[in-house]
């Protein structure tokens, strides 16, 4: 049985511990918001953080396992794994987004950026079934490893910032996967790997889109308070993003996904602020 709103689907997603459980709810929630079984937005309190098994145990990011060049299988699990804790955490970021109730400053979202962003969270799940899979196939599962709560950092730090939110987990964080995984996708298919090539091939393709959704929405943001998106993205990007943007870029696929040079050429490779965190 569907929830009676999307927001209460996203909750649901949102509580739900089992990393399995919550991309199966995902993809079932998402299909009933395409076919109209979930029409209304609705309301519902969100947690300041999702539920999470007990395992992964969840460490700094400097004590994460070293991926190395995934030649071995165990250098191999250590990659999927990573990869797949990132699309845990961005199943539940997408529903967080789409769900949150944020101060738009008079801004109505449209159902259009709903639908955008219920299809962001159907991929995520996607891909973390995915990988979840493939590390079965070589004797793994999710949990095996410890995992950092790096990504959910960002959260936090912009649960009170819709601009900023975009900016920082699709623009910039979705964005670097975009730099990062033609150079894996590379790399297994020197290893003769034609499953994980796939799996990583359909990763990349669709985080195309979902840094599409971000750029899009937050330049109508933009639009609406008469706001320059350049300079605005910039300064959000200075004041809650910890770390830097690393060159070199995929400019191809940013460029696709409406991102310009101009916005995060000025800000490569020097270190920006530690973002803000209350709660």
């Amino acid at each position: 049985m569907s929830p009676l709103t999307l927001r209460q689907a996203a909750l649901d997603v949102l509580t739900t511990p089992c990393p399995v459980t919550k991309a199966a709810k995902t993809r079932a929630h998402a299909q009933h918001w395409r076919d109209g079984t979930i029409t209304e937005i609705g309301h519902a309190d969100l947690p300041l953080r999702p539920a999470r098994p007990e395992k992964p145990e969840l460490r700094h990011p400097t004590e994460m396992p070293k991926r190395g060049k995934a030649g071995s299988t165990r250098s191999k699990i250590v990659l999927l794994h990573a990869l797949a804790h990132i699309e845990l955490n961005a199943i539940d970021l997408s529903w967080d987004v789409l769900a949150r109730s944020f101060d738009l400053g008079g801004y109505t979202l449209p159902n259009d950026f709903y639908t955008d962003w219920v299809k962001v969270a159907d991929d995520e799940a996607k891909h973390f079934m995915l990988l979840q899979d493939r590390l079965g196939d070589l004797g793994a599962a999710y949990g095996d490893l410890p995992a950092h709560d790096g990504l959910w950092e960002s959260a936090i730090a912009t649960k009170d910032d819709f601009a900023a939110r975009l900016a920082i987990v699709p623009m910039v964080l979705e964005a670097r996967g975009l730099d990062v995984t033609p150079n894996m996708i590379a790399m297994m298919q020197r290893q003769g790997d034609e499953k994980t090539t796939a799996i990583l091939q359909t990763i990349h393709d669709d985080e195309i889109t979902h840094v599409s959704a971000g750029t899009t929405w937050f330049t109508q943001w933009c639009a609406y308070h008469n706001l320059d998106v350049e300079t605005h993205w910039q300064n959000l990007v200075k004041t809650y993003f910890n770390g830097m943007l690393k060159s070199p870029f995929n400019h191809p696929s940013r460029e696709e996904a409406g991102m310009i040079r101009d916005w995060y050429e000025p800000l490569a490779d020097i270190p920006l602020a530690r973002p803000k965190q209350s709660g």
